[in-house]
């Protein structure tokens, strides 16, 4: 969206009227995103895939574009530390309210990725119960070259 392209400008208009971006139009920014050439020595996408069908359409498109090894990280940790980490961060929506909601949202409909990747060999989970610095550690052995 930084980028201002038209898909970019389009999902902008759904993100500044608090609308979530429907799948099939950040699934095309994903595709647009990932034909970069920046992005071919490789890339994290952080929020994508949040559904399995999600996940579907990015491991097509990888296998698409002869694109591979890919590893998911899921950060394990208890919805107290989830929590508190988050109201720490001081952003304005960051209200317990909206944090418990956005659980709940993620237990309802992301949390079945675990067993997708899972299933794949691809998922890596790392104790979020940790200090900040013990899982920022463990982050940089996984995605170390």
């Amino acid at each position: 969206m930084k980028e201002q392209t038209p898909l970019g400008i389009k999902a902008q208009s759904y993100v500044d009227s608090g609308e979530l971006v429907p799948d099939q139009l950040v699934q095309d920014l994903v595709e647009e995103r990932l034909a970069q050439s920046d992005a071919k020595p490789g890339w994290i996408l952080d929020g994508f895939p949040r559904k399995v069908t999600q996940a579907a359409f990015l491991e097509e498109l990888l296998a698409k574009t002869a694109q591979g090894g890919e590893r998911v990280v899921n950060l394990d940790a208890p919805d107290d530390i989830v929590i508190s980490r988050l109201l720490a961060r001081g952003r304005k929506d960051d209200t317990e309210e909206v944090i418990r909601r956005r659980l709940e949202v993620y237990r309802n409909e992301t949390a079945p990725l675990i067993d997708y990747y899972s299933q794949r060999e691809r998922l890596l989970t790392v104790n979020g119960n940790q200090s900040q610095e013990e899982v920022t550690s463990e982050l940089k052995n996984i995605f170390a070259p």
